[in-house]
């Protein structure tokens, strides 16, 4: 059976044809089968309806934006809502304490309470912490079991060794190249050039926690700025 095309223009009764094929974009055929013959030769009868598709049917290019902005709001969302916790994992544990400090942490990770480290660590005692950004952090319990108002950081300021505390010298000695620091942590032998940082030491009212606050005020062991806020 042989097909041709009619133009697009051609009105219903033309479209209509049991032997013409045909496609028009702006007519929709509703085609219903007739009698079918079969044999030697072919022969059919259909009945055709052309139908016109109304023009405001197609959307516009504004409705098509707007179907865009809708759908693009609608995934944002759940995306966001991943992407915090994910975001979040990367912030360092403790950071926001009291007046922007970081809560003492001692070598398990738990935080430290004052009341309770205060008694299971004696008069005279500098212990490790993990301190601001992470650093190792002496906290010092003076002779009337209270906690010194500072903490000495514990990295050196040759190249970066932490610096044990030694009890019987009552200082802290560098093993990697022999600087030494007072019971402050204020040099006093090389070939370290800096003293030790400092940090201050509150205790949060509301449950007793210890935090770590940046010291950006003169140091009181040399009377000069801190190098470490510079």
């Amino acid at each position: 059976m042989a097909y041709t095309s009619l133009p697009t223009a051609a009105a219903p009764s033309q479209l209509c044809s049991a032997k013409n094929g045909f496609f028009s974009p702006s007519w929709a055929l509703l085609c219903k089968p007739g009698k079918v013959f079969l044999g030697r030769k072919r022969s059919g009868r259909f009945r055709c309806q052309a139908t016109e598709i109304s023009a405001d049917r197609v959307p516009d290019m504004g409705k098509r934006q707007l179907m865009n902005l809708i759908l693009l709001g609608t995934l944002s969302l759940p995306t966001t809502g991943m992407l915090v916790p994910y975001l979040s994992f990367f912030v360092p544990p403790g950071s926001g304490g009291a007046g922007g400090g970081t809560i003492a942490k001692d070598a398990l990770g738990n935080d430290i309470i004052a009341s309770v480290w205060v008694k299971t660590h004696g008069p005279g005692d500098r212990t490790l912490t993990q301190g601001l950004k992470g650093d190792p952090t002496y906290l010092i319990v003076e002779s009337d079991k209270t906690l010194a108002t500072f903490g000495i950081n514990a990295v050196c300021t040759h190249l970066g060794c932490v610096v044990p505390w030694n009890k019987a010298e009552n200082k802290f000695i560098c093993p990697c190249h022999g600087s030494q620091y007072n019971n402050q942590g204020k040099v006093v032998r090389g070939p370290a050039p800096l003293s030790l940082a400092l940090a201050h030491v509150d205790i949060n009212i509301d449950d007793g926690k210890v935090v770590l606050v940046p010291w950006v005020e003169t140091d009181f062991r040399t009377g000069e700025d801190p190098w470490w806020s510079a």
